[in-house]
C-alpha cells in the first residue's frame, strides 16, 4: 500500500467558545487547527442589538504569506446585526480571490451562537432554556421547525 500524502490522511479541528461578558457584550471566539493552519479569532457583539462591534483573527500558523492579508476584512463585519442576511455578508466579506473560505467556514459556525446566547438569557433550567431557544429561532433551520399555531 501507497504512503498517504498529507492531504490523504487530514485531520481539520475547530473550537467555539461563547461567553456573555457583564459588560453587555457577547465575547465569540473560534479556533481552527490542522496541519498547515492555527487561525485565532474574537468577535465582541452587542449583547441588545446583536450588532458586531469588534472583529479581529489572528493567522498564528499558514500555508501561504498571504493569507494573514484576508485577516482585514474582519473590519467589514463591525456594525452588521447578525441575523437575516449573514450568509450573504460572509459571502461578500469573505469571497473571491481576496477572502478567505476558511474565516468565512469559521464565521458562519460561530456568529449564530450570539442568537443561542440571547434566546437564552435568564434562564436556570436547561428544558425551559432549549423550548425558549426552539420559540425564538423557530424556521431558522431543520432543528428548528415553524410550527403553525
Amino acid at each position: 500500500m501507497a504512503q498517504l500524502n498529507t492531504m490523504e490522511d487530514f485531520q481539520r479541528d475547530i473550537r467555539y467558545h461563547v461567553l456573555k461578558g457583564d459588560n453587555g457584550r457577547i465575547v465569540l471566539t473560534a479556533h481552527l487547527t490542522d496541519r498547515f493552519h492555527d487561525i485565532r479569532m474574537e468577535v465582541l457583539v452587542d449583547f441588545e442589538s446583536l450588532k458586531i462591534e469588534t472583529a479581529h483573527v489572528n493567522f498564528v500558523r499558514h500555508p501561504s504569506e498571504d493569507c494573514p492579508a484576508a485577516a482585514g476584512r474582519m473590519e467589514r463585519l463591525v456594525g452588521f446585526t447578525i441575523g437575516r442576511g449573514l450568509t450573504r455578508k460572509l459571502m461578500e466579506s469573505f469571497g473571491g480571490e481576496e477572502g478567505c473560505g476558511n474565516l468565512r467556514l469559521m464565521l458562519q459556525g460561530l456568529l449564530p451562537l450570539a442568537l443561542n446566547v440571547k434566546a437564552a438569557a435568564g434562564f436556570d433550567d436547561e428544558q425551559e432554556m432549549l423550548e425558549s431557544i426552539r420559540q425564538r429561532l423557530a424556521g431558522s433551520c431543520a432543528g428548528y421547525i415553524k410550527r403553525p399555531e
